[in-house]
């Protein structure tokens, strides 16, 4: 009787932690997910942080946390360890709470990949302590981090990307600007009348002359064309030459805007895939600048939006002028150089670059 009698107690009592950590368990329990690092370049770390409360007296013996997790992150090997990472990409992981308590957990992850990484929602779920009943529930995860494509040496760069950046370099501080002054200097023979400050001459009792600065007005423009072939209906087959087009990209938009010079972007690929808008960034300088433009080229998908032959069009219909412009592309078509032609009679210096280092066209002289 005694042994009936325990044994009924048992599965009463085990009936009644069931149903009410299967009603109350999960009850004002809160998730927030964020990263360390709002943006990194490809190859960097980053940390991946989840933090889980219980606000409750009731304690929450076991909640398990199940997310997408993009494969190009990559968890390190202790993270691994500690949670369970399947073939889908599903990420797993355990926590147990005491009442009102607070954990935070954080792992590491290495961004193998340019892109945008967006996290929707979280599955939440817990149960009693024997695992009898469970309880689910979905919560909203807003967080989010950019992987900026990698960035390559100016000196790496291949060499006619390179050379036409450092033209351009060369030519910014070749031409100095009236309107700028940088402070005085001694007069040299050849220097014009006009240029002698006359106060400071006074002062020093040497001849000075006002010494300009140089223009801060020089304008780059960067087209990427996402077309491979001149069939415009055949998709990108070489993601990985695209991929270090975009890095190329990149690299000179970092180094033009180091030294002070103002830079865009232009491709005919896009961001978003419900609405395919062709990218188009007029040239400004500053971080704010450098920012934003990383970013786009971060979020790019590897598709076109419109054929490069239309992209550029448009691009002529705008009246650039006293630009630099170089394109990067894998093929050159008749249109192409026509309307490279119509840009350069808009006073506009145009160079196209392949993706194999060799020059499509280039402005003569």
């Amino acid at each position: 009787m005694n042994i009936a009698w325990f044994i009924f107690t048992t599965f009463v009592v085990i009936g009644i932690q069931s149903f009410v950590f299967g009603k109350w368990g999960l009850r004002k329990v809160e998730y927030n997910r964020s990263f360390s690092e709002r943006a990194v370049f490809e190859g960097e770390v980053v940390e991946m942080i989840d933090e889980v409360s219980n606000p409750k007296l009731l304690p929450v013996p076991w909640l398990r946390l199940e997310s997408k997790i993009d494969p190009s992150l990559q968890f390190h090997q202790s993270a691994a360890l500690d949670n369970e990472i399947n073939s889908n990409a599903f990420h797993r992981t355990l926590f147990s709470l005491m009442p009102y308590q607070k954990v935070t957990r954080r792992q590491k992850l290495t961004c193998t990949k340019r892109g945008f990484y967006q996290f929707q929602t979280v599955s939440l779920s817990t149960g009693d302590i024997f695992g009898i009943d469970k309880t689910f529930t979905s919560v909203d995860s807003t967080a989010e981090i950019i992987v900026y494509p990698p960035l390559i040496k100016q000196e790496d760069l291949p060499l006619p990307a390179h050379s036409w950046l450092g033209e351009v370099i060369a030519k910014r501080w070749i031409i100095d600007d009236p309107f700028l002054t940088a402070g005085v200097r001694d007069y040299a023979s050849g220097d014009p009348l006009n240029s002698i400050n006359w106060k400071s001459t006074a002062r020093t009792n040497r001849l000075q002359v006002t010494k300009k600065d140089f223009s801060a007005d020089h304008h780059i423009m960067i087209y990427l064309n996402f077309n491979q072939t001149e069939d415009i209906w055949r998709p990108i087959v070489d993601e990985a030459s695209m991929e270090e087009t975009i890095s190329y990209a990149a690299s000179i938009t970092q180094y033009a805007i180091s030294k002070g010079i103002h830079i865009g972007f232009g491709c005919n690929s896009y961001i978003d895939k419900d609405d395919k808008q062709a990218i188009s960034i007029d040239p400004a300088n500053g971080k704010q600048q450098l920012t934003y433009l990383l970013e786009t080229m971060a979020k790019l998908k590897i598709g076109t939006s419109t054929y490069f032959d239309y992209f550029l069009q448009a691009e002529v219909d705008k009246q650039i002028e006293g630009t630099d412009i170089l394109i990067i592309s894998n093929i050159m078509t008749e249109k192409m150089e026509e309307l490279c032609k119509k840009l350069e009679a808009n006073g506009n210096s145009v160079e196209v670059h392949s993706l194999h280092q060799d020059v499509l066209y280039k402005r003569a002289g």
